[in-house]
């Protein structure tokens, strides 16, 4: 009880800012509710100055609220439903994946970046954006900072996708399916997808809003395996400097398998929407809050000194992911 007491003035921090935040991604949903939360707790840091007694709460929601997060938002996954809809689409998202992940390794080595921010960039471009960099920051132990940055990074080629991809798709001679599967597998961000898809329909008078939507829930099923990866890439370099036992159990994604769990619970009980939509809603508003609470916990300066890198990194991984999207779809004859 001690223990939620010490957490409270934090946690209500957080909880305010997310409300603040849930509210502006709702009316600029390209944005995003996660950066504006963002954004809030990076400019009430610098204002604010007894931190002290927020510092627990701030601390837990980082962490432990991410972790809920990511376990509730496998109620969103039913899992036969999603594989029999978007299977076209996994040579495709199989493809896009492993290019990012590739790029990312490249700009690792070619441009010196920290290894966190190179592995969060590439999961985030090539599998679900903000989703992704939340399942995947505490298996390799990511700082607040390299997280924020991450998803600032993701953000900024969200934006840059839902803007120019409904024109490149026209310009292109894209099917109604084509840019489905383009925006799916090429724009990192749900509501990023939602508004290049419904850009395109109001265009062309077309449904490719569906599709995209399943491909990109196909895709989002990548964070089980990548997220398992890298716990055991973790696990083996723990035991190469000698770490104990105690360490390796810490790093394994426990909350991974209870991903897995709820969407299984999901896919075997058919849970209708009516259950299923206010988890995945909690699930969302957790997540902004534990991006208020990394917000709170950035240094802006030094996110903004420090930026020039990771973007040059993001804009690499989306180029490729895009080209390598079309590529595949011509290849196979979706085009």
């Amino acid at each position: 009880m001690e223990k939620w007491i010490q957490r409270a003035p934090g946690l209500l921090l957080c909880f305010v800012i997310g409300l603040a935040a849930w509210a502006l991604g709702q009316w600029l949903p390209v944005v995003g509710g996660p950066v504006f939360a963002i954004l809030i707790g990076m400019v009430l840091t610098l204002v604010v100055k007894k931190k002290q007694k927020c510092a627990p709460g701030v601390q837990f929601t980082s962490k432990k609220i991410l972790q809920y997060a990511v376990i509730l938002l496998g109620f969103g996954m039913n899992l036969s439903e999603i594989l029999r809809q978007g299977s076209q689409s996994l040579p495709i998202i199989v493809s896009t994946i492993a290019t990012s992940l590739l790029v990312g390794y490249a700009m690792y080595h070619l441009l010196k970046l920290p290894r966190n921010n190179a592995i969060l960039i590439s999961v985030g471009s090539s599998i679900c954006g903000g989703s992704a960099i939340a399942a995947t920051a505490p298996v390799i132990g990511a700082g607040d900072e390299e997280v924020a940055q991450s998803i600032s990074v993701i953000f900024l080629f969200n934006v840059a996708a839902a803007l120019i991809f409904p024109t490149l798709g026209g310009v292109l001679g894209l099917s109604n399916e084509g840019f489905g599967l383009f925006a799916g597998t090429a724009v990192n961000d749900t509501s990023s997808v939602t508004a290049a898809a419904t850009a395109w329909d109001g265009i062309h008078g077309s449904n490719t809003l569906d599709i995209a939507t399943v491909v990109k829930l196909t895709r989002t099923l990548a964070i089980i395996p990548i997220t398992l990866v890298l716990a055991l890439l973790q696990a083996k370099q723990a035991q190469g400097t000698g770490r104990s036992q105690v360490s390796l159990t810490k790093i394994f994604p426990f909350f991974v398998l209870f991903f897995v769990l709820a969407s299984v619970v999901t896919t075997v009980f058919h849970l209708p929407p009516v259950v299923t939509d206010p988890l995945k809603d909690l699930s969302k508003f957790l997540i902004i809050m534990a991006m208020a609470a990394i917000g709170w916990n950035t240094n802006i300066v030094q996110l903004v000194k420090t930026g020039g890198r990771p973007i040059l990194a993001g804009f690499c991984c989306w180029v490729a992911i895009a080209c390598v999207s079309l590529g595949m779809q011509h290849i196979l004859g979706i085009w």
